[in-house]
């Protein structure tokens, strides 16, 4: 290709005001879930809006003979790299002195998979009981960022074979499009964390804008004619995307035509369109418009952050100033640091420094999460208290009685000796086993490990998000009925009612398999946020370790859960075994297993640590093995 300029299309104020809609309902979905339930669909008219600009770019100057892809990418890269690295080495500093060992270490490597924007690949791949939750993840939103560098690495590439062998620029963007869509479709439900993450199942929606871009150059009789009704209408599905959608949709799937369809409508009314003219080009749209990609990398972090540090949700006040904050940093990111690198600034050492930067914090980060979050940035006695690290295929046996998926069950799961307990659950219960491996030698009892992701132990029962769990529990209740276990010991994150319309249909059955020893153990105590957390601001503040016992959990439903089981299991004749007895009284719950010990009783917010397993299941075993000793 020639070393020529780069043309671009014409700017338009209404594309930076449709940012600006798009930016400001992320926002506010990040701030206020519980007002602006689908604001994240932003996110898809964000990619509509790039498949259309860069696409319009790649057709017009290849047709045109004045292609470069050195330049194409040097442009992509004063656009992108600055804001980010701001943004990358504040979270890393930010998470220096505020991030536990474990989140620090999950910060270096989103950093790392930030800088190779490889991030919706990073998070795609971390679905799991110790995936921590979304809001204490600080660069969560760079999955977007990284399906578009993707999309900014194949499709200029693609097209350049396309114009080389002379064929239809719309064709193959038209089959993109409908192959991507039906991936995204048939994925939605069968595996949506992959849908949503996944490059193939969501370049359709960039493939919207390309389409756009193709039929504004060369067919734009094709387009429709009544462009303030095709205005208004493209708003107000982006509208009622905003509201109906919410986290429980299956989405992107079907739900992500509406905002995508309504991109394509506004941008293709082009700017004289009534609402495009006076709505969407007024000032103050496009002033968020052209901060709105710093204000996207910055306002999650905040909040993020703040989500971290703060024992609950931050309150409205906070969040609002959390958003003031980043529409401040987001402009003096713009007009100090990328306006000077992109338009005043020139030569070819600026892409130089912006990549080596970008790949000497992307390494720092690597180090970071290989060095296991740097815990030397902590006090000892705080490290002791916080830094509990699980090792799941040690602790819980992961991946042999402990499954994910489609795994199958490994014959070190069955042991021969007698009396044999067979520990049926989920996480929950498999966090039980290095307790009862520990007092193994004590009671001399035989072991039959049988758990799963999610899967409480309710027969014949779909469990919602684990399609394999029924099949599991049928495998189950069989191999019960084979080996005829001792002790049936039942645990699980209970958290509903319900569970116990399931529960009974499992007791009836393990009755009719002559068990005739089933014990209950009821809920845990949840706390509410990870006790490390709550630990680690309680030694922050009060510089002393905290009190053996903290009343800072949140278990309202696990307590009237327990009152509900207990007599559950009285109709029902069976052994119950309160957790919230063993682990809770009226000065609050146990944080430590003594008080002369910084072993911490829980990983997270609610799984046993093995040695809060082993404080727990010495009474449970001594409450169910005991009196079989006296027989």
């Amino acid at each position: 290709m020639n070393q020529t300029h780069l043309t671009h299309p014409k700017y338009r104020k209404d594309i930076d005001g449709l940012r600006a809609i798009a930016i400001l309902s992320v926002v506010g979905f990040h701030a206020f879930p519980q007002w602006i339930k689908g604001g994240f669909v932003g996110v898809d008219i964000f990619f509509v809006i790039s498949g259309y600009l860069i696409s319009s770019i790649i057709f017009g100057n290849l047709e045109r003979k004045s292609f470069s892809y050195i330049e194409f990418y040097s442009r992509r890269i004063l656009r992108i790299f600055p804001a980010l690295i701001i943004v990358l080495v504040s979270t890393y500093v930010a998470g220096w002195f505020l991030l536990l060992p474990g989140e620090y270490k999950q910060l270096g490597k989103h950093i790392a998979a930030g800088a190779g924007f490889v991030s919706n690949l990073a998070f795609w791949n971390e679905a799991g009981y110790f995936d921590t939750a979304s809001a204490t993840k600080p660069l969560l939103h760079l999955w977007s960022l990284g399906i578009e560098e993707q999309f900014y690495i194949f499709w200029p590439l693609l097209l350049g074979l396309v114009w080389k062998y002379r064929l239809n620029f719309l064709a193959i963007t038209v089959l993109i499009a409908i192959a991507s869509f039906t991936i995204n479709v048939f994925t939605v439900v069968s595996n949506p964390v992959a849908d949503f993450y996944s490059p193939l199942s969501r370049f359709w929606e960039l493939m919207v804008g390309g389409v756009l871009a193709y039929l504004t150059l060369h067919k734009p009789h094709r387009l429709p004619k009544n462009t303030n009704f095709q205005s208004v209408l493209g708003l107000a599905l982006i509208a009622i995307a905003i509201l109906s959608v919410n986290k429980a949709s299956f989405f992107p799937g079907w739900w992500a035509l509406l905002p995508t369809v309504g991109a394509f409508l506004v941008i293709s009314a082009q700017p004289t369109a009534l609402v495009n003219r006076y709505v969407l080009s007024n000032r103050v749209l496009v002033w968020i418009g052209l901060i709105s990609y710093p204000l996207y990398l910055w306002h999650w972090a905040i909040l993020s952050f703040l989500q971290i540090t703060e024992s609950e949700l931050p309150s409205a006040k906070i969040r609002i100033l959390a958003i003031i904050a980043s529409i401040f940093l987001a402009w003096l990111t713009y007009w100090a640091i990328e306006k000077p690198i992109r338009f005043k600034l020139t030569g070819n050492w600026r892409v130089v420094v912006l990549c080596v930067s970008l790949t000497l914090i992307g390494f720092i980060g690597f180090n970071t999460y290989q060095r296991n979050g740097l815990s030397f940035r902590m006090m000892k006695i705080s490290q002791e208290l916080t830094g509990f690290k699980p090792n799941l295929t040690k602790d819980w046996r992961l991946g042999k009685c402990f499954l994910e998926g489609t795994d199958k069950f490994s014959d070190i799961c069955l042991e021969s000796r007698r009396p044999l307990v067979f520990l049926w659950g989920d996480s929950h219960a498999a966090a039980l086993y290095p307790g009862l491996k520990n007092l193994q030698p004590k009671y001399q009892f035989g072991i039959a490990q049988y758990t799963a992701t999610g899967c409480k132990p309710l027969f014949g029962t779909d469990i919602a998000g684990e399609k394999y769990c029924k099949a599991i529990n049928a495998e189950n209740i069989a191999l019960i009925k084979k080996i005829k276990p001792d002790f049936v010991l039942l645990h699980a994150n209970w958290s509903e009612m319900s569970d116990l319309k399931g529960l009974e249909v499992t007791i009836n059955l393990l009755k009719k398999s002559n068990i005739t020893k089933i014990v209950l153990l009821g809920p845990d105590p949840v706390w509410n946020k990870e006790l490390p957390r709550i630990i680690f601001s309680y030694y922050r503040k009060e510089h002393s370790i905290p009190p053996l016992r903290m009343k800072s959990n949140n278990a309202v439903i696990a307590h009237k859960l327990d009152v509900a089981m207990r007599d559950f299991a009285k109709l029902q004749n069976i052994q119950y075994i309160s957790s919230l007895d063993i682990l809770c009284d009226q000065e609050g719950c146990l944080t430590r297993t003594d008080n002369d010990s910084v072993n911490i009783m829980t990983m997270d917010s609610s799984h046993l640590t093995p040695q809060g397993a082993s404080y727990e299941v010495g009474i449970v075993l001594k409450r169910i093995l005991e009196p079989i000793a006296e027989e």
